[in-house]
């Protein structure tokens, strides 16, 4: 964290984005927008920022957004969307955001942002490995190692795994591109289409539930047997509303890799398929952990 120095950060989620104005972990002012078509939604955040720089003294920026999108500062690409199932925004100039303002900048997906305070700021302490998985409007995945953001060819898509289905859940999935991948079964629309109705009004009782519970808890076994993260985070509208959602997707991962994986007791469990510590300031402080991050290289 770069002390007493104000920073810009940008959070471009799916349903809504939210900009702020922020001093070390202290967000000083804060705005949330819609996420509407990429020309409207870029420029009403652009112009809110040009008018925090045009009066404070901006050290850097730092843009989480959705994707996919290129996060490869040396790629001519850079911060543009890949082809993502958001309509109309495939191949956004995201890193349009930074023209102007004079000062260091990074993107980094939302997942990844969010990820990074949660291990700068909360629930990551102690640990040197960390995966920040939402579950809303679409499903992702951040994993921040030894305090960086994995990157590669791209960025972590766990969203789109393809893994084994609950027995007898015959949904067919939502997902544009591969239907039945995780993102496809358990996402926000997905559980609008399960539920033929907004899933906030169905009760836990519910058995279609169990097959959410599942896929949750398979995704946190993949994530376990790919990268043996020490904490897993489950944030979004959809964890963070259903404390036996989560409950039941821990019961599941313990019975089914318990025995295999040593380190599965009860409370490594718990530390797994754990709420993020920072609640909803998860988001927002991920986009100002970005800007420290363009500080800091």
């Amino acid at each position: 964290m770069v002390e007493g120095r104000n920073v810009l950060g940008v959070e471009l989620g799916g349903t809504k984005a939210i900009a702020v104005l922020a001093r070390e972990t202290t967000i000083i002012e804060q705005v949330t927008v819609p996420t509407r078509g990429p020309d409207e939604t870029l420029g009403e955040l652009s112009a809110r920022l040009r008018s925090w720089n045009a009066i404070h003294d901006i050290a850097a920026l730092g843009i989480a957004s959705f994707g996919p999108i290129c996060i490869d500062p040396s790629a001519p690409e850079y911060g543009r969307m890949y082809r993502t199932p958001k309509p109309g925004w495939s191949g956004a100039n995201v890193a349009m955001l930074a023209y102007g303002l004079g000062c260091p900048w990074l993107i980094d997906t939302d997942v990844n942002g969010a990820a990074l305070a949660e291990y700068r700021w909360g629930a990551g302490a102690g640990a040197i490995s960390l995966c920040y998985v939402t579950i809303g409007t679409g499903v992702g995945g951040g994993l921040v190692i030894g305090g960086r953001p994995v990157h590669g060819a791209m960025h972590p898509e766990i969203g789109h795994l393809r893994l084994r289905r609950a027995p007898g859940d015959s949904f067919a999935g939502v997902c544009p591109f591969h239907a039945d991948c995780i993102e496809g079964l358990i996402s926000g629309p997905a559980l609008a289409a399960r539920f033929g109705g907004d899933p906030a009004l169905v009760t836990d009782s519910d058995p279609r539930w169990n097959a959410i519970a599942w896929g949750m808890a398979e995704l946190a076994g993949s994530i376990l047997r790919t990268t043996s993260a020490q904490r897993i985070l489950f944030g979004g509208g959809v964890a963070g509303s259903r404390p036996a959602l989560l409950d039941a997707a821990r019961s599941i991962l313990r019975d089914r890799l318990g025995s295999y994986l040593p380190f599965l007791d009860d409370q490594a469990a718990q530390d797994i398929g754990a709420l993020p510590a920072l609640g909803h300031r998860a988001g927002p402080l991920g986009a100002v952990a970005l800007a420290d991050a363009a500080l800091e290289e």
